[in-house]
């Protein structure tokens, strides 16, 4: 594994962990996994560290996040935190990442992980990502599909084709996120998976796959790599970042790569996409309910509690005959909603910037 290197993905607009998560703080520094202690990001970290030590992780996220990254993860060194001057989508994103690991090393594996997903059975998360690389250093682009778990629109999809070894399959297509009745079709048909934005190749594969498909990009890239050679990166990144073209990993290279492989990967992975999520993976008592320390809940079951004040002043939240509800408290916000719209907060998030965008 000593040409194994590591890119987390960390961007985000911290809109639906609202009042948690802010622009400046968005999910991947929350604690929404199943360990109520630990942020998404640092959970992402640890996760890879028996494949690539902290010198071979490499963070991409937006300047206004560097500094927050930089100290939650303090045993990165400070070259590793990329930071994009704007957001241009995955696919420069992971590009110029990509040409940054190949500077180091020309021979690396690259493996891509998106910042604020979560894994309950690390173990076989860890096989899964064993057989992905694997399946890299064949000259392959790799992916990890996940094992759906219920007929999900929200999701794209990826249709396995002929096998290659224990759980990895030559990829027959991609599909975009289905209705209702595809998705159906999809999980009882058994030759689908969902897409989890993990990625595995060897830093020539990319860069060759990444030309042929986005030409433009792929220039653009060079006009940065050639200033950091003359030791004008920053510069550069300032000036040409910005009209990249913005354009998803997936769809701009992925999907055309000629060699194309899938790992089925099933290990209690989620996206975390709302608040029903983290009920969904935070420990609970006996009556279904994920409270904060010192909540009181009488007669009350399967709601999600969470005081994440940081100013010192915690208080008692009490719950009496009521279910499914989430209640979040923080330093200067109170959410409270049923579990089943938790979608919903984008709505407090657009009015709050209707109004000023105090809050957001």
């Amino acid at each position: 594994m000593e040409h194994t290197y590591a890119i987390i993905l960390a961007g985000g607009a911290g809109t639906r962990f609202w009042p948690a998560s802010r622009q400046l703080r968005p999910k991947q520094f929350l604690p929404l996994g199943p360990d109520p202690e630990e942020p998404l990001l640092r959970a992402t970290v640890r996760r890879i560290l028996p494949f690539c030590p902290p010198e071979r992780i490499l963070i991409a996220t937006g300047a206004h996040l560097a500094v927050a990254t930089r100290s939650l993860l303090p045993e990165l060194p400070p070259e590793n935190i990329l930071a994009e001057p704007v957001a241009r989508n995955t696919a420069p994103c992971i590009g110029w990442a990509t040409r940054v690991i190949g500077r180091r090393d020309p021979e690396a594996t690259v493996m891509v992980f998106p910042a604020d997903h979560a894994v309950v059975d690390e173990d076989s998360f860890r096989d899964a990502v064993f057989e992905a690389i694997s399946l890299a250093h064949r000259d392959t682009i790799a992916t990890i599909g996940l094992q759906p778990t219920r007929p999900e629109t929200g999701y794209g999809y990826i249709e396995v084709g002929d096998p290659m070894g224990h759980q990895s399959f030559w990829v027959r297509r991609f599909v975009e996120k289905p209705d209702l009745e595809r998705a159906r079709q999809f999980v009882e048909g058994g030759q689908h998976l969902w897409n989890g934005g993990m990625f595995f190749y060897r830093v020539r594969r990319l860069n060759e796959d990444l030309r042929a498909a986005l030409p433009t990009l792929a220039e653009g890239l060079d006009r940065i790599e050639e200033a950091a050679r003359e030791g004008n990166e920053e510069d550069a990144l300032t000036d040409i970042f910005p009209i990249l073209p913005s354009i998803s990993i997936d769809h701009g290279v992925i999907e055309r790569a000629p060699r194309l492989a899938v790992v089925r990967g099933d290990f209690g992975w989620s996206d975390v996409g709302s608040w029903q999520s983290a009920w969904e993976l935070a420990p609970k008592d006996a009556a279904g309910n994920a409270e904060a320390p010192g909540a009181l809940l009488i007669q009350a079951r399967n709601n999600l509690v969470r005081d994440l004040r940081t100013d010192g002043k915690h208080r008692i939240v009490a719950l009496v005959g009521v279910d499914d509800l989430v209640v979040v408290e923080t330093d200067d916000a109170l959410l409270i909603l049923p579990r089943d719209r938790a979608q919903d907060v984008r709505l407090v998030v657009d009015e709050l910037k209707r109004r000023g965008g105090h809050g957001v």
